[in-house]
């Protein structure tokens, strides 16, 4: 009795309790965040705690070792230097909190004590990716899921990782990778947006492609239905611009389409208007909302701006410079009508302007009073 009331005014932990009542103390160990981890990183990257005792030591100093260092989950137990177990605080207390176990282990060595307090030890080497040796560590029977982890390094050496360190350091990597997966799925969509931009625009000259160009005709054509209100296309295409191929090369002739794609956008800047090459030297416009007026005034713009222009045409039979040729439809969407009604009014117009001479501009109105005058004609 005398030894046992000396040891408990020397450890104030070393008090009798009883396994059931027992609870492991929340030990403090380094910021996970500050060891800078990984998703791949080890437990060697972890701090791992190296203190071995031999266990012919006695078990008075193992408590002595326990007590002075409150932080520490356990001892690592060699015998010369070769491991031989370890030992937990929570079972090293509960242990000798029994009845006896003073009288009988405190001036023995540990290893008289470490057969009942030994339990299967998870020994996992430095290598072990964090996030593995997690899940390994909480697949434990339930009694053993809170004992520290035995790690062994590639020198050979052995160290004790509290379970608590290793499940924060988890939780660092589990937030460190949403993080990632966060990012990366902003990354991909942004990747996805700036394809799918691509896969819109024209690769020579930098507007939008036929694809983009059914596709939104088809939008607007949709929301001008549901509002009644009126949409103009105007179909344009770059005269003789097969001779100006021949006279000045494939190159020049790219660069003339780059130029002529450039002058149409800067007509009429509206977010609701596309300019589009509809093929070869053909180019589109759609403009929704607007009058058959409207378009006509687009229509004057742009001559004016190709006259201004003045891209040098040697070989063309109507001008000394680059012209264009419009035909210009507007409707107003109907159910009994489609979007493709609208683009052959506006290749119709454009059919008749070369017919006559090209260099100009027809509407599909103007079209349809001429086939009526045409037939009141003919009767």
């Amino acid at each position: 009795m005398v030894l046992q009331q000396q040891i408990l005014e020397i450890f104030p932990s070393f008090k009798a309790v009883s396994p059931e009542t027992y609870h492991s103390p929340f030990y403090h160990h380094p910021d996970p965040e500050s060891t800078e981890l990984t998703v791949d990183s080890r437990l060697e990257d972890l701090s791992l705690d190296f203190t071995q005792v031999d266990w012919s030591s006695t078990t008075w100093e193992v408590a002595k070792n326990l007590e002075h260092n409150r932080t520490r989950a356990g001892i690592i137990l060699t015998d010369h230097e070769e491991f031989q177990g370890m030992i937990s605080r929570r079972r090293f207390w509960e242990q000798m909190s029994r009845p006896y176990s003073l009288d009988l282990f405190a001036q023995r060595p540990i290893q008289f004590l470490y057969p009942f307090v030994e339990t299967d030890i998870l020994i996992l080497n430095g290598k072990t990716p964090i996030v593995e040796a997690t899940q390994l560590a909480l697949k434990r029977p339930a009694d053993l899921v809170y004992e520290p982890l035995v790690v062994c390094t590639n020198d050979g050496r052995y160290g004790i990782l509290d379970t608590h360190h290793l499940l924060m350091a988890h939780a660092h990597i589990h937030l460190l990778t949403t993080k990632l997966l966060q990012q990366s799925s902003q990354q991909l969509e942004a990747v996805n947006l700036e394809l799918k931009r691509l896969a819109s625009l024209d690769g020579l000259t930098e507007i939008a492609n036929r694809r983009h160009f059914n596709d939104y005709l088809c939008q607007v054509w949709h929301q001008c239905y549901q509002v009644k209100s009126r949409l103009s296309l105007i179909l344009i295409d770059v005269d003789y611009f097969k001779r100006y191929n021949d006279a000045y090369g494939h190159l020049a002739g790219d660069d003339c389409l780059r130029q002529v794609a450039k002058t149409l956008q800067k007509v009429e800047r509206n977010s609701h208007n596309l300019v589009a090459r509809y093929g070869g030297e053909e180019f589109g416009i759609i403009l929704p909302h607007y009058t058959s007026e409207q378009a006509r005034q687009i229509t004057s713009v742009i001559q004016q701006n190709m006259n201004d222009l003045a891209i040098p045409h040697t070989r063309s039979k109507v001008s000394p410079i680059v012209t264009l040729s419009m035909g210009v439809a507007t409707c107003i969407p109907s159910w009994d009508t489609s979007p493709q009604d609208l683009v052959q009014g506006a290749d119709d117009a454009l059919y008749r302007v070369k017919k006559s001479g090209r260099n100009g501009v027809f509407f599909a109105e103007e079209l349809a009073s001429l086939s009526e005058s045409d037939s009141s004609r003919g009767e």
